[in-house]
């Protein structure tokens, strides 16, 4: 009941539509906000099954990017409809249908398994290191399988780090006045565990004393995403466990990681017994932009050639999901002589998604060519972007683009720029 009510909110006015990647790439009322609601609303009058094709063609093509919530003014919870429409579907569809039975899997009986999931992405890890990906790649098997392969290959070597991996270090002048509690994230360890010791030195290099609590798991924005809320509840759960040591700021250095952890009271809402404890939770989440303006950060010197453009890039869900708007871009301007800007339509989405670039690639890929092309016209030499998700996407786009523009995580550039300062006692 309370989701229809939600429904009720959209005055259809189509101020959304233009802010739609999707409806903007394929020019179909279906594939924008607005008529995606007005199919929500049908299935939930019951004058649309859940199970028809029109139903499941256009939630599925939607990316979730949220931007349409910035244009609505009239306040519509896009984001909480979309999920509560692919829960539906999620039980309509088939299950002898294989990429639903593939996905149930993976939901099921590996992104809930802390053991599983660490073992998926060893062997994922394995995979990158030793270079197989690449020699499918440039051999062009990749591509003889299928083009979805190959861009999958593209992805896995695109979270290779441009930088060389640091070490642990010890921090210079690090006297600690607050402490907070890093998310690592299952993706973010699991493929960027750097990102995270990058994430922690430079925290701690401003003051701040970091603790990662040893039980967390999955954020569950996978299962969200995918209608599995039973699944993301479960995590969130969890979550709340492992965090409940302390009432800290919980930092993320992943977007779409910290949306869903700041999602957790509206998701745990009709739990009596966590509503309370998830809405705390919630309101403590900070991306590590966030957490740095709190107070004057240290200035570091340029990591890259001064002639090199540093663009930047805004994840969907740190901008939408988190509002934290450019608090990136001002992280980098503290970095001496990084001739860093924006990119143009920085705003838009990349079609990265979670896994929508392996389940709707074609319209992913149109999506990530209004990025590559902006990139192009910018001629950045790096872009930076706080998102594991969007990083490898529009690396993945650059390499098979044949571009040269390297990706990384914006906090491994500030990093870098500390180590060149000094601010760290041992070097790699």
């Amino acid at each position: 009941m309370a989701e229809e009510q939600k429904l009720l909110a959209c005055i259809h006015c189509g101020l959304c539509l233009e802010a739609c990647p999707t409806y903007v790439a394929t020019g179909n009322e279906n594939d924008g906000p607005r008529g995606r609601l007005y199919l929500m609303r049908a299935v939930a009058e019951g004058r649309l099954e859940n199970t028809s094709t029109a139903f499941r063609t256009h939630i599925d093509r939607c990316l979730g990017c949220r931007a349409c919530e910035q244009a609505c003014p009239a306040g519509v919870e896009y984001g909480q409809l979309l999920e509560a429409s692919r829960e539906e579907l999620l039980k309509a569809q088939p299950k002898t249908d294989l990429t639903n039975k593939l996905l149930r899997f993976a939901l099921r009986h590996v992104w809930l398994s802390p053991v599983r999931l660490r073992l998926f992405f060893g062997a994922t890890r394995l995979f990158r290191d030793l270079g197989l990906g690449r020699i499918l790649l440039k051999s062009g098997i990749a591509r003889l399988i299928s083009p979805r392969a190959e861009f999958g290959m593209a992805l896995m070597e695109s979270s290779r780090p441009i930088f060389p991996t640091r070490t642990e270090t010890r921090i210079k002048s690090n006297s600690r006045s607050e402490s907070v509690l890093l998310f690592k994230g299952c993706v973010g360890e699991g493929l960027f565990s750097r990102v995270n010791r990058a994430t922690s030195r430079v925290l701690q290099a401003n003051g701040y004393g970091v603790v990662a609590p040893e039980k967390q798991v999955c954020c569950g924005a996978l299962h969200a995403h995918a209608g599995d809320l039973e699944g993301a509840r479960e995590l969130a759960r969890k979550n709340l466990a492992a965090f409940a040591e302390s009432d800290a700021p919980i930092v993320t250095n992943a977007g779409g990681c910290g949306a869903m952890l700041t999602t957790y009271g509206h998701l745990l809402a009709n739990d009596t017994t966590l509503a309370e404890t998830a809405h705390r939770f919630s309101a403590r989440v900070r991306d590590v932009s966030q957490q740095l303006a709190t107070r004057e950060m240290r200035c570091g010197e340029s990591p890259v050639d001064n002639d090199d453009y540093v663009a930047c890039d805004l994840s969907c869900h740190l901008l939408y999901g988190q509002k934290a708007g450019d608090a990136s871009s001002k992280m980098l301007r503290s970095i001496h002589g990084l001739n860093v800007g924006e990119l143009e339509g920085a705003e838009r989405c990349c079609g990265a998604a979670g896994i929508y670039n392996l389940l709707q690639p074609e319209l992913s890929r149109q999506v990530l060519q209004e990025k590559l092309s902006a990139i192009e016209a910018a001629e950045a030499d790096i872009v930076v972007t706080g998102n594991a998700g969007c990083q490898m996407q529009i690396g993945a786009g650059a390499k098979l683009s044949k571009m040269g523009t390297q990706v990384c995580h914006p906090i491994e550039l500030v990093d870098e720029s500390y180590a060149r300062a000094g601010f760290y006692d041992n070097g790699r």
